[in-house]
């Protein structure tokens, strides 16, 4: 049996975890596959994400303590060997550097890495790191957006760079009832609202304030729900006072079935102002839902061209006029076919187990 060895920094909700367990979900049920988390330990992060309670056969906790540490490279060669592993697979910086140290002392390991952003190379240490390992372990550079990899391929010019965009099931987001979705979230909602809704953490990066403020500017049938926590929450709610919107902008907090969330919505609304290659957007085109987003990151290459609208100022008044010409339009079909045809989780564990094996039969 073939096994691969996923190593991520640490397991909390989030697109680049959601990826993880995705692929664990489509993979080949011939291989076996394990996640190992440099930080935190079991029965804690299980208990902050629920969804991992299915796969904690599959799961290795580290409990990494801050800084630099030999003992987790050591860690990761007993875990290769113990299960006699053929891939690891890492996904970000840190991971990177302790796979590739450990894949380097396995012998028979070989190294897949995923960039999800690239960000950090705008930092000479990180940029140096990264060098360091490609020269060490030599892994195979996966970027999962065509924008990620333009910027590995000017900082890394002569290496050679796959690109596996992300996906996401498209079994769990599907379209639903959005009357029975309304009142699933328990949040009244008028039988003529029209309902915008962003899911995110609340932080400034995020851009949740621009988006309340457009409300402000909207009629008010007009409602937003916002899903996620954060530390901007306490100024989010005082804005909403500040414009009255109390009856028109509702923070859920945490959404454990995002799928209702999404299904609830007539519009989704990304107003980040820094992106890489969201799930959020997908998900909710998987779940019939046109977007509006911010034009950053590769945001641009996770929408469907008929169904979306992108800008390229994040301003509430941007907003706005963006929000009420999708809601106005006429557009036959659904951003769900966008979503089967490009961004399907299936496809994308697929694509991947082709790469870690070329030429076996998947």
């Amino acid at each position: 049996m073939k096994t691969i060895v996923h190593v991520v920094q640490h397991l909390s909700p989030g697109g680049l975890e959601a990826m993880v367990l995705d692929m664990l979900t489509f993979a080949n049920p011939n291989y076996r596959i394990m996640v190992v988390s440099l930080e935190g330990e079991l029965v804690s992060t299980i208990k902050r994400w629920p969804r991992l309670g299915q796969y904690q056969e599959q799961i290795i906790c580290l409990d990494k303590a801050p800084g630099i540490s030999v003992k987790v490279i050591k860690q990761l060669v007993r875990i290769f060997i113990q299960y006699d592993a053929d891939i690891v697979h890492s996904h970000h910086i840190g991971p990177m550097l302790y796979s590739g140290l450990a894949a380097k002392l396995s012998t028979k390991v070989q190294h897949i890495h995923t960039e999800h952003d690239a960000w950090h190379l705008n930092e000479n240490k990180d940029r140096y790191i990264q060098k360091l390992i490609l020269f060490l372990s030599k892994p195979t550079l996966v970027a999962d957006a065509d924008f990620v990899k333009k910027t590995l391929n000017t900082v890394f010019q002569s290496y050679p760079i796959y690109t596996i965009k992300n996906g996401i099931d498209p079994y769990k987001f599907n379209i639903g009832n959005k009357i029975e979705a309304r009142k699933a979230l328990g949040v009244y909602l008028p039988s003529n609202a029209i309902v915008v809704g962003n899911a995110a953490r609340l932080e400034l990066i995020k851009g949740q304030s621009n988006l309340i403020e457009a409300m402000a500017f909207l009629d008010n049938k007009y409602h937003l729900l916002l899903a996620g926590s954060g530390s901007e929450k306490e100024y989010l709610q005082s804005l909403v006072k500040r414009y009255k919107l109390e009856d028109r902008v509702h923070l859920l907090g945490h959404v454990d079935h995002m799928p209702t969330f999404y299904q609830a919505l007539d519009l989704f609304c990304l107003p980040s102002n820094n992106e890489g290659f969201p799930l959020s957007t997908l998900e909710a085109q998987s779940c019939g839902i046109p977007c509006v987003a911010n034009n950053v990151g590769g945001v641009s290459e996770t929408l469907c061209p008929q169904h979306s609208q992108l800008i390229n100022s994040n301003l509430p008044i941007a907003l706005t006029y963006a929000i009420k010409d999708i809601v106005e339009r006429s557009i036959q079909g659904s951003p769900r076919e966008f979503i089967l045809n490009h961004n399907n989780a299936k496809s994308m564990a697929s694509a991947y187990e082709a790469l870690y094996f070329p030429g076996a039969t998947i």
